[in-house]
């Protein structure tokens, strides 16, 4: 019973940028980013045959409790400084709302919960449900779920569908030199300057890596750093000393939340229904061609 969670805002900006910006509906209206959205959701069904399926939707980008802990929290990627949206392409926007309605005239269901965002859906989906879970993204932050012994992981799109990696503890280990399971406590302190996340002053990739190496948690690194480790060169162990304020309260902005308050619904990859009417009326009305045949296909109806 393999659960496939799409990181439903990862997959249209990739769909958005890797498709052609001449693709569009009869009337202007751009698609790209729908036939991209579409076209690699058939090939991940395809590849890995789902039973289970949630497209997972921020129900919001910059969470409150997120922001309120740290007040910077994807700031770099508001519009301006008195906005609370984040900057999206003005030809991504419109496709958005005509590519949630074709999804949910597929079945497909789609979850986004208050205050919360998609990656915090899938952590929880992820952690509460059975089975083989295959997280289809291409942001690194979720190599945090990733889960051997549960069968737990990531589908990452950096490089493209074909030649995508499909994530696991030793790829991780391999990667960044660390224990995989410890990819969260790694980039807690490396940070994240895409999520508007410094990490600790000072402390880049490589330093990063030595403490994930040596230590388990940031409450044995920090004691390490303030009893002069040996493990820990002493210039590093200042600058974990220096960062403290920020790591008490790191993990909670870093690590995704595993109990969002998800709704009961059924998720189990949808059956053919009885009319296809409105998706042909949607895929002839914006010129989506093979990319929505492709789709029925790959859900085998």
């Amino acid at each position: 019973m393999t659960l496939m969670l799409l990181d439903s805002g990862s997959l249209w900006y990739r769909a958005y940028y890797g498709m052609p910006d001449t693709l569009v509906a009869p009337d202007g209206t751009p698609v790209n980013a729908i036939r991209g959205f579409l076209d690699m959701s058939a090939r991940l069904i395809s590849i890995y045959n789902p039973n289970r399926i949630v497209v997972c939707i921020d129900g919001d980008w910059r969470p409150s409790w997120r922001v309120e802990l740290f007040p910077e929290y994807k700031a770099n990627r508001l519009e301006d400084e008195d906005s609370d949206e984040e900057a999206e392409p003005d030809t991504l926007t419109p496709q958005i709302p005509i590519l949630l309605d074709l999804l949910d005239e597929f079945g497909l269901p789609m979850v986004g919960v208050d205050d919360y965002e998609a990656d915090d859906v899938m952590a929880t989906y992820a952690h509460t449900h059975e089975g083989p879970t295959r997280i289809v993204t291409g942001d690194r932050d979720l190599f945090q779920l990733v889960d051997d012994a549960r069968d737990i992981k990531v589908a990452y799109l950096a490089k493209g569908i074909s030649a995508h990696d499909l994530v696991d503890l030793k790829f991780i280990s391999d990667k960044y030199s660390i224990p995989g399971e410890r990819y969260a406590l790694f980039a807690t302190f490396r940070g994240d300057p895409s999520d508007g996340l410094p990490g600790v002053k000072g402390i880049g990739e490589k330093g990063a890596a030595l403490i994930a190496t040596h230590f388990a948690t940031i409450e044995d690194a920090i004691s390490a750093a303030q009893e002069g480790d040996a493990r820990l060169p002493s210039g590093l162990a200042k600058k974990i000393v220096a960062g403290i304020d920020y790591l008490k309260i790191a993990p909670t902005v870093v690590n995704c939340a595993r109990d969002v308050p998800l709704p009961s619904l059924e998720i189990s990859l949808p059956k053919a229904p009885t009319d296809l009417s409105k998706i042909y009326q949607l895929k002839d009305q914006y010129a989506l061609g093979a990319s929505v045949d492709r789709l029925i296909a790959a859900l085998n109806w």
